[in-house]
């Protein structure tokens, strides 16, 4: 099969990077996507049978997905069509169907694969819909972004969604023999240096052949530590997008281990966050959110601790700022849990929708005109602070409702407290409502 750059008219003979010259001549070369493209993998089903449907290859950069578009539409004996969602529009796709439509009525299909396909919008996404229905052509989009959000839902039924792996430690270092055996020559890095390289790729193969190439050109002759290493280099930095799925994995992966009381994994994504260009007071606000929503009255200081980091670091900005938050990131994790107030919050809310507009009991009603006395307004309201308990144990529900109990506290931290409270009120209650007397009243 042709490489890219055969199919752009250039030399076999011409100089050529060494990712291309890297590049699979069959599905068993490709590293690191074993669960796709083993024998009972989607892909591997697939070219066996030489049957190939529309695909969705989900999935980080550099983790093969134009390779394995290409190799299938081979197993498919389907020509092989390319575009870019960034740099083609309408009239691009009209020329590839007319002559997709061409090639069908010669007895061969076409497979499409445009990459970045999140790209396009909805009108455009929905221009595919009839040739793919059709079977004038095999869609096969590349994206980077999570399909459930950026493709639509009417060309999503029709294709396979197939999620690649960052390519793993072991992948990596596969890439770069192959790097070696090409090149003929051992990579000029130390073993620390060799780790270091992989740690910079973040599982992007692309970019790893890059800086192979890069090596081999500058390093002349000298081997490096990580040190020099870093000096010829530029860290690739992470994948992170403050406006798409990777900002909201890694939040989630914050909100989770600080739920799971994992400081050190607490730790690790909010650094992560910070690393990649996230906004900081972003991240305390999800910790002032945190601390309500599940630490509560567990630990009432857990709040304050949020607060607190975002004063700092309005005061301080980065990167001094930066330590109040991390210190709060560690106070949550660290503190006693529960969603008691989160779900008591949840359960007053659906309440106040089932009961509408309800009136207060008329004896917690102020009655500043005679009209209102006359009317009963405040009439037998019992004055909490005339009571020996501070408590009087009166009804505050409307007369019509039967009383709910939607704050659950549980026996953790101080709410192990507030649920002794909690039980006392409920015995005072019950004394009121049965009328028996109570001392200090």
């Amino acid at each position: 099969m042709s490489n890219l750059f055969e199919s752009a008219g250039v030399d076999d003979g011409a100089p050529r990077p060494l990712a291309d010259r890297l590049r699979p001549k069959s599905l068993e070369d490709v590293v690191g996507q074993d669960h796709l493209l083993g024998p009972s993998g989607a892909l591997g089903r697939m070219a066996a049978t030489g049957r190939i449907s529309s695909l969705i290859l989900w999935g980080p950069p550099g983790t093969g997905k134009t390779t394995i578009a290409r190799l299938l539409a081979g197993h498919g004996n389907l020509a092989f069509e390319q575009i870019s969602a960034i740099f083609s529009g309408v009239a691009d796709l009209k020329k590839v169907f007319e002559a997709a439509k061409a090639r069908r009525m010669g007895g061969r299909g076409t497979l499409l694969f445009v990459d970045e396909i999140h790209r396009f919008n909805r009108s455009q996404q929905d221009g595919f819909l009839p040739y793919v229905e059709d079977g004038t052509i095999i869609l096969i989009g590349a994206t980077t972004e999570n399909p459930s959000f950026e493709i639509n839902s009417a060309l999503l039924s029709r294709m396979q969604v197939l999620v690649l792996n960052r390519h793993d430690d072991a992948a990596l270092e596969e890439l770069l023999t192959r790097a070696e055996a090409e090149i003929g020559e051992p990579l000029p890095l130390d073993a620390d240096a060799r780790v270091s390289l992989k740690a910079m790729a973040d599982g992007d193969g692309r970019f790893l052949l890059n800086c192979v190439e890069t090596l081999y050109d500058l390093a002349g002759g000298e081997t490096l530590d990580p040190q020099a290493l870093a000096s010829l280099l530029q860290k690739r930095a992470p994948s992170y997008d403050k406006d798409r799925d990777g900002h909201y994995n890694l939040i989630s992966a914050l909100h989770k281990s600080l739920r799971g009381s994992d400081p050190d994994a607490a730790l690790y994504w909010a650094a992560r966050m910070l690393v990649a260009g996230e906004d900081p007071l972003y991240v305390v606000r999800r910790l002032v959110r945190f601390a309500s929503e599940d630490i509560g009255l567990a630990d009432p200081e857990a709040i304050h601790q949020a607060l607190a980091a975002k004063d700092a670091y309005e005061f301080l900005g980065s990167p001094e700022g930066e330590l109040q938050i991390m210190q709060a990131v560690l106070y949550l994790a660290t503190a006693p849990k529960s969603n008691a107030a989160y779900k008591a919050e949840k359960a007053a809310k659906r309440s106040a929708k089932a009961t509408g507009s309800l009136m207060p009991p008329a004896h917690i009603l102020n009655a500043p005109t005679k009209m209102m006395k006359d009317m009963g307004y405040g009439a037998g309201y019992a004055y909490d602070h005339d009571t020996e308990a501070g408590v009087s144990g009166q009804n505050y529900f409307p007369a019509e409702m039967k009383r709910e109990g939607f704050y659950k506290p549980v026996a953790r931290g101080f709410e192990r407290e507030v649920q002794k409270r909690l039980e006392y009120f409920s015995r005072v209650r019950a004394d009121y409502a049965a009328k028996k007397p109570r001392e200090g009243e």
